[in-house]
């Protein structure tokens, strides 16, 4: 005779495994290592402006310091001796060869100090104008990484991508991840023509290719459009194509759920059919969707940063790694080998990706019963 868990007994169940996995989990140093460095870059993400010097003016100001070089620091002041981290001051002068207003040198070292005041920002609703390092003088700018095209900071505008590359890829997860629960649920309890529209809905979505599917709903908006709106628009075009396959994963595996004798007991009893579906059934999958999100996410930053990177992705203001690694193309081979700094923002792309990677193989392990040591 089979008998059914009251609710405690099966939320106590539910931790219960939840401990286990987590212990498993920290026995893994490459996943906590990936899962360490993911907080890491979100938290670079969120203290962008105070990281970046100078803020919004290294971001958006333009100069004719093409692809500046990335700027040396000195641990010493030649004419003072006094030690430090100092870099050089430039002034402005006529190239003779080129006749091209241009900075250059002038042999004067500025000091690099902590906690400096610079443009104004917001961190959380918080109010502040202290930066992480800077020099506090226009004429003495920290390309730390080098600079763009247009003479902006690239480590400036890597540290603000970050905040477009890195949460268009959670949230586009997470709302495909909603929609394909309430699909796959929706499936799985009501059957019949429910299922037929939703599986038939997928199996258009899944015909066409993503990267045509992207570039196509992308096309229907114009070049032109509010910024804000495209970053928008990339969000839903992300979320959209991506929720069928986690609706069929979660219809097939609630249709075996919906026969469970708590289920059964559950709806004998009077519940409504959307409690019995989002506190009943859906709950049976938890550890499942936790593994998803982490392998899911990865896949998104990259499609974003693809979408970006061929110029239909994130648009001025705003950028993501992908727009700055469009960047590489000027010049072909020759600004590779002669401005590798501009490669920065594809490492971060990597870099996450594969801190994912691991952090998503380290909790599929961790949930597999037969994985566990």
């Amino acid at each position: 005779m089979t008998t059914t868990l009251p609710a405690p007994a099966r939320a106590n169940r539910s931790q219960t495994q939840l401990n286990v996995a987590w212990g498993q989990f920290r026995k893994n140093k490459l996943a906590v290592t990936g899962g360490v460095c993911i907080i890491l870059l979100y938290l670079l993400a969120i203290f962008a402006p105070f990281i970046a010097p100078d803020g919004l003016s290294n971001y958006s100001t333009t100069s004719i310091t093409r692809y500046h070089k990335p700027t040396p620091l000195h641990v010493r002041d030649p004419k003072t001796g006094a030690f430090g981290l100092y870099v050089d001051k430039f002034a402005q002068s006529m190239n003779p060869d080129t006749f091209l207003q241009e900075f250059r040198p002038t042999g004067e070292k500025c000091p690099v100090r902590l906690f400096v005041r610079g443009d104004s920002y917001r961190i959380l609703g918080l109010p502040g104008d202290i930066h992480l390092f800077g020099t506090g003088n226009p004429e003495c700018k920290v390309f730390l990484w080098g600079a763009e095209g247009l003479g902006r900071d690239l480590f400036t505008r890597t540290v603000y991508a970050s905040q477009i590359s890195l949460s268009i890829g959670v949230l586009a997860v997470l709302i495909s991840t909603v929609i394909g629960l309430v699909m796959g649920a929706l499936a799985a309890y009501f059957r019949g023509w429910v299922d037929n529209v939703i599986n038939r809905s997928i199996e258009v979505i899944s015909a066409i290719p993503y990267l045509f599917l992207l570039i196509l709903l992308r096309s229907l908006f114009p070049q032109n459009a509010n910024p804000i709106l495209v970053l928008f628009l990339l969000l839903c075009i992300l979320a959209f194509i991506s929720w069928g396959d986690l609706a069929r994963v979660v219809r097939s595996q609630l249709l075996s759920v919906r026969e469970q004798d708590y289920v059964t007991a559950a709806t004998s009893m009077g519940a409504s059919q959307g409690r019995v579906m989002f506190r009943h059934m859906l709950p049976s999958m938890t550890s499942y969707l936790i593994v998803t999100l982490s392998l899911a996410i990865p896949g998104t930053i990259l499609l974003e940063s693809g979408l970006s990177f061929l110029g239909i992705g994130a648009v001025e203001p705003y950028v993501s790694w992908g727009t700055l690694l469009n960047q590489t193309q000027d010049g072909g081979i020759a600004s590779i080998t002669d401005r590798p700094w501009m490669l920065i923002p594809g490492f971060f792309i990597v870099f996450t990706v594969m801190c994912y990677q691991l952090l998503g193989d380290g909790l599929r392990d961790a949930f597999d019963p037969r994985k566990r040591q």
